[in-house]
């Protein structure tokens, strides 16, 4: 299993134990969201009193998921970002493996990362907007949305919305 289906599957048992959040309607649409990955790195920051190495955030209309690398990076902890708040830590996740990144990591233009999606494919679905890691602490960006044809796309993008890659899943 990759770390990104594992760390999938957490994160659809976490949201299934979160009840509550707000829709793209009530929340201020897709720049909410997207502005919620730097909010939610620095409350976990915060939090643990300090910076901290994250494989994952992803922010979706709903809330906003944070996975922390420890153990020198063999397992995760999951968080919720949700309406502004950072939840409680969900369980650890033994087994996780891949690059991290700290928060001064995240730099994209939140008022256009999702721009170059949304004009290449207009038709698409947004449904997350992800910070991952790579190599040396970079991060790459990653847009998931369903086409008009019921297919997934996993779309990376420039931190300036430029479409770099479209991946089928």
């Amino acid at each position: 299993m990759t770390r990104r289906s594992l760390l999938l599957a957490a994160s659809l048992v976490v949201v299934a134990a979160c009840s509550g959040g707000s829709d793209e309607a009530t929340s201020g649409g897709r720049d909410s969201f997207v502005s919620d990955i730097a909010a939610a790195a620095a409350a976990v920051d915060a939090a643990l009193g300090g910076p901290q190495e994250f494989f994952e955030i992803t922010a979706t209309p709903q809330l906003t998921n944070v996975f922390v690398a420890i153990d020198g990076g063999t397992a995760a902890v999951p968080y919720i970002y949700l309406d502004g708040e950072l939840q409680a830590p969900a369980p650890r996740i033994d087994g996780a493996a891949g690059q991290t990144f700290k928060a001064d990591a995240i730099d994209f233009d939140e008022a256009t990362v999702l721009d170059g999606v949304e004009n290449d494919l207009p038709n698409a679905t947004i449904d997350a907007f992800s910070v991952e890691g790579g190599p040396g602490g970079f991060v790459r960006f990653v847009v998931s949305a369903r086409s008009e044809q019921g297919g997934v796309l996993d779309i990376v993008v420039a931190p300036s919305g430029a479409v770099i890659e479209v991946n089928l899943l």
